[in-house]
């Protein structure tokens, strides 16, 4: 016990008298030093409390050093222990020779946590960007008071306005709870500013009562709290609103790619594909074939896998369609009951064999690296990569339909085809190779689709049939064969179900869908958009 204490007298003269890179200001204090190498957990609790609280700049070494239990005392001084490398925790002086029988400070779990929390705070002083955020957005959503000074001290460095905002956040949660009201009142009013679920709870808090009482016993605290209440309630509406409709947009651009394809093998044929899906899940698998051949072969480039996936998943799908087509498919034109069956029965035949080839269960596949995280445009709205690429790439091939169907040869035959196949026979137009190849296009678009789908959805056997009723909504209200009215109608259809979920629930929503569509059609039965052409015109 004597040489214990003797060592303790001899570490406080070297840190009263030692100065070097490690700290900066005070030295640390015998009696700070002595408690963190003490027994009495409470004791140390509070000596890390006022460590942090009055010399953060010393507290972030020793408690890191602490915490992966390296911290000890040797030779009169507060040393950290890396295998047989000593260094002075004080100076940051590597000690050579280093000491013999450094006794270790010993850490129980409670004590351990409170290191974890201090050093979270005491990370805001980090040289590392995302080492502060993180450190910033965790007492932005769990402020302890004892990191107030610590939390000032980092405001006024600061230059980072996305960590400024999360500081100034937590500063105010913790003056919410001082006993001036007039520095409540000011918190309250300035959270306003900060319109999160977590910051609303917290306001609203203040309003409830205990008994006949308010949590918040000051008047005036409660109506600033009230009104910033109000406020962050009409912040959060327009982001929660602004949230649904990108989600719809994101849902009705993966309908669009689904039923593009849908609209022109509709449009041309008159048949009704029940195997359709099973091109989206095509498509899907061959984004997992890829990707699995450049993690194995090619893991540098892992991240461009989805680039390979696009080309193989249309490929995929189009071959398989226009196999499909001339096998089966042409010897049914005409006999819309014998095709339905038909094709539903091709659906399970795909399903069956992607089960053989790839098992039943779900297959992951990995968004790249340039598609992961997303985009925070509220405190309450974050628009995910994947989402905002999906949507670009569903405008993307849009346009390339378009500039196929009304800039190259084979568009316009479809167009022909598709408004009168008789008179387009009459004049030369292959009306059977069309076929195949308005087929294949459409299938090899619902490949692609597959592919997008891939990087927000689960891809297994059984994808497809969650879509094809939905793509035959979008090709029936749009307008049969016509591009914009698919267009149009994917997107609305998207919208509309994700308020409608929001609202009365998925299968509701889903239930009300349906109903709108079969009212729609029965006023018009053309659809929103209606086909041109002698055929149509003349009824026949």
């Amino acid at each position: 016990m004597i040489k214990r204490m003797f060592s303790f007298f001899l570490l406080a003269a070297a840190l009263l008298g030692t100065t070097g890179p490690a700290w900066s200001g005070r030295a640390v204090s015998p009696g700070i030093i002595e408690t963190l190498a003490g027994e009495d957990s409470d004791a140390k609790i509070e000596a890390i409390n006022r460590l942090v609280r009055d010399m953060p700049d010393q507290a972030l070494p020793v408690l890191t050093a602490m915490a992966d239990d390296s911290l000890s005392i040797a030779d009169g001084r507060l040393v950290i222990m890396d295998g047989d490398t000593a260094t002075d925790a004080v100076s940051g002086e590597t000690l050579d020779p280093a000491p013999d029988n450094p006794e270790a400070i010993t850490v129980n779990n409670r004590v351990r946590s409170k290191i974890a929390e201090c050093l979270s705070a005491l990370n805001l002083f980090s040289k590392d960007r995302d080492a502060r955020m993180t450190s910033a957005a965790d007492l932005s959503e769990n402020p302890a008071p004892e990191s107030l000074s610590i939390i000032e001290k980092a405001l006024s460095a600061e230059k980072d306005s996305e960590i400024t905002v999360k500081l100034h956040v937590a500063r105010n949660k913790i003056l919410l709870a001082a006993s001036d009201p007039t520095l409540r009142i000011k918190a309250a009013r300035a959270l306003a500013d900060n319109p999160t679920p977590s910051t609303r709870q917290l306001l609203a808090g203040l309003l409830l009562k205990n008994g006949d009482d308010f949590m918040e016993p000051d008047p005036d605290v409660q109506a600033a709290a009230a009104e910033s209440l109000r406020s962050i309630d009409r912040q959060l509406a327009v982001g929660d609103t602004l949230g649904q409709i990108f989600t719809g947009l994101s849902l009705g651009s993966l309908l669009l790619l689904t039923a593009m394809g849908l609209a022109i093998t509709y449009g041309v044929m008159g048949v009704i594909n029940m195997a359709h899906g099973e091109f989206l899940m095509i498509g899907a698998y061959a984004a997992f074939a890829v990707q699995s051949v450049f993690r194995s072969r090619f893991p540098e480039y892992q991240d461009a896998y989805l680039l390979a996936a696009l080309p193989a998943g249309f490929l995929a799908a189009a071959l398989t369609g226009m196999i499909l087509e001339r096998t089966v498919i042409r010897f049914l034109y005409g006999r819309p009951l014998e095709t339905l069956l038909a094709t539903w029965g091709l659906s399970l035949i795909l399903i069956q064999a992607v089960r053989t080839l790839f098992g039943a269960q779900n297959v992951e596949v990995a968004n790249p690296a340039w598609m992961s995280g997303g985009v925070a445009v509220l405190p309450n709205l974050i628009l995910p990569w994947n989402r905002i690429v999906i949507i670009g790439f569903s405008i993307a091939v849009l346009a390339a339909m378009w500039a196929i169907l009304n800039l190259t040869r084979l568009g316009l035959f479809v167009r022909a085809v598709t408004q009168n196949r008789a008179m387009s026979g009459c004049v030369g137009v292959l009306t059977g190779r069309v076929d195949t190849l308005a087929f294949g296009l459409g299938a090899g678009i619902a490949g692609i689709g597959g592919v997008a789908l891939s990087q927000v959805s689960n891809v297994g056997p059984d994808m497809g049939q969650n879509y094809i009723i939905d793509s035959f909504m979008v090709v029936v209200l749009g307008g049969v064969g016509q591009l914009a009215g698919a267009v149009w109608a994917a997107l609305g259809l998207g919208v509309v179900s994700k308020f409608l979920e929001g609202w009365a629930g998925a299968v509701i929503a889903k239930i009300l869908v349906l109903v709108f569509v079969i009212v729609f059609i029965q006023k018009r039965p053309q659809g929103m958009f209606a086909l041109k052409g002698r055929t149509v015109e003349s009824g026949s």
